[in-house]
């Protein structure tokens, strides 16, 4: 351990005799002490209270860390610093820093770790410490990175409606709503923040990474909660569209099929008895002889429940990189027949995503790089619903549901009322070489990746409309739920 000076004493107070305090002076002594400590904690419950008032924000210094460019229509973000931190765990209490680091995090190797620990970049309590310290309860672990954060779609976020309460957008598949796992400036929030003045949003729901469509924000904590709470109670309606496998049944289809979570880590459901009621429905909109485009309605809000569902009645959605894929079994799932058991989907789905790299890291987390490499955060991003998101029931399609083209729906005219915002930092049309910060210490700034393909950025599944009461927004469809559509993404 790194030895600091030894701090100066000076001895002279303590060669004069003892004060003797009197019983009243001990108890008025103790008053006193007990009023300062509770003066402290009043202290840091403000304190503390005043960091939860301006959550969701970040200060300008966050959003001032790093900045875009655009490259091969992804934007991409500049390397940068960030300091990860996380409480130690009650199992690593009495173990040595890098056998714990060696051990939990497997990211790294353990001379990274004992380089990083002897440079004073991996601390305690933000103190320099020797690689055998023993660590104790409470102790803060500090892990200074040179972050460098995955490309997303360049496509913009449009603006559907915004007013002085609320900010309802559009969002491209690819960007996370929020910081989590490997993303951080490359998140909805960030964007709006950056480029739009959009700040201190408060999320009223979520969706998948890999899912677009319609999001929206309160403005006031008041709206938030307002919305939050007409989501609660069954008031709102969503419908979604998505593009699966074959020819879809003709007529409407009610799921309700109770589904479970199999493991909040690698954030995956199954179709289960033992699992949370919810109902789907859904009827075919279009076919292309391939494909078939379907409208989705969920009644209730069960983490992957669209997906789930569709994957269960064996119509996948084409390039769910999850739910439609053979770790499930020859028939992928369908039926709920996966033939294995959770323990060894789990594992496989681990394996597979090694090899493959497609499990998504939509966990909240801003202390990922404190995970190991095959551990993804406990907290799961919502997916198609958000999981409070329940729905009031409707009885069927309506007729014009059922009858109206995709032309149709793409040509519906929106109510849009957008105020005016001024981008506050648009990105980097290019690269620019003197915003590129390289650390000869850092693992990644060695390594070329490859840039992801498109079919990497996009899952054909599109929050389409949501309605409440008194409100109703809608989104444009994208390209494949045109009724003609032939992309690449048939199989």
């Amino acid at each position: 351990m790194e030895k600091f000076p030894a701090r100066m004493v000076d001895l002279k107070p303590l060669r004069e005799p003892a004060r003797i305090l009197s019983p009243a002076q001990s108890t008025e002594k103790r008053r006193a002490e007990d009023l300062d400590a509770s003066k402290d904690l009043k202290k840091a419950k403000l304190e503390t209270k005043a960091l939860k008032a301006k959550r969701p924000g970040f200060t300008d210094d966050r959003y001032n860390e790093t900045s875009y460019y655009i490259e091969n229509g992804l934007r991409k973000v500049y390397p940068y610093y960030f300091t990860f931190t996380t409480f130690t765990k009650g199992r690593w209490v009495g173990e040595k820093i890098l056998e714990v680091f060696a051990r939990e995090f497997r990211a790294h190797p353990a001379e990274e770790y004992e380089r990083c620990i002897r440079a004073g970049t991996l601390t305690v309590n933000y103190q320099r410490v020797d690689v055998d310290y023993k660590l104790r309860h409470n102790d803060l672990l500090a892990n200074v990175v040179h972050r460098h954060e995955v490309p997303v779609t360049s496509e913009p976020i449009t603006v559907i409606h915004m007013d002085e309460d609320i900010v309802v957008v559009n969002k491209p598949a690819s960007i996370p709503v929020h910081p989590c796992g490997r993303y951080r400036h490359n998140t909805v929030v960030f964007i709006l923040a950056k480029e739009y003045n959009l700040k201190n949003l408060r999320t009223i729901h979520r969706l998948d990474r890999l899912t677009s469509g319609i999001l929206l924000f309160g403005r006031t904590p008041k709206k938030a909660r307002q919305m939050e709470h007409q989501i609660r109670n069954r008031q709102v309606h969503k419908q979604y569209v998505c593009r699966v496998e074959g020819k879809f049944l003709d007529d409407e289809v009610v799921c309700s099929e109770a589904i479970e979570v199999v493991s909040y880590k690698i954030g995956v459901c199954k179709v289960s008895p033992k699992g949370k009621d919810c109902i789907t429905r859904f009827k075919r909109l279009s076919y292309n002889g391939k494909t078939s485009v379907v409208l989705c309605k969920p009644q209730t809000g069960r983490m992957h429940q669209i997906r789930v569902h569709l994957q269960y009645l064996g119509f996948p959605v084409v390039n769910d990189p999850l739910y439609n894929h053979v770790v499930f079994g020859p028939e992928k799932g369908k039926g709920g027949n996966i033939g294995k058991t959770d323990e060894e989907l789990v594992k496989d789905l681990i394996n597979i995503h090694n090899a493959e790299n497609w499990l998504g890291m939509d966990g909240d987390s801003e202390m990922n790089l404190f995970k190991s490499k095959l551990e993804i955060e406990d907290t799961v991003s919502n997916s198609n619903t958000d999981k409070e998101g329940l729905l009031l029931p409707t009885t069927n399609f309506t007729k014009e549901e059922q009858n109206l083209s995709q032309e149709q729906k793409n040509s519906t005219t929106l109510k849009v009322t957008v105020g005016t915002q001024t981008g506050s930092e648009p990105p980097d049309s290019t690269y620019a070489d003197n915003k590129l910060t390289v650390d000869p210490h850092c693992y990644e700034c060695k390594v070329k990746y490859r840039d992801p393909k498109p079919s990497d950025l996009v899952m054909y599944l599109h929050a389409w409309r949501y309605c409440g009461p008194g409100w109703e927004y809608e989104t444009p469809l994208p390209a494949w739920a045109a009724s003609d559509w032939t992309g690449d993404g048939d199989r």
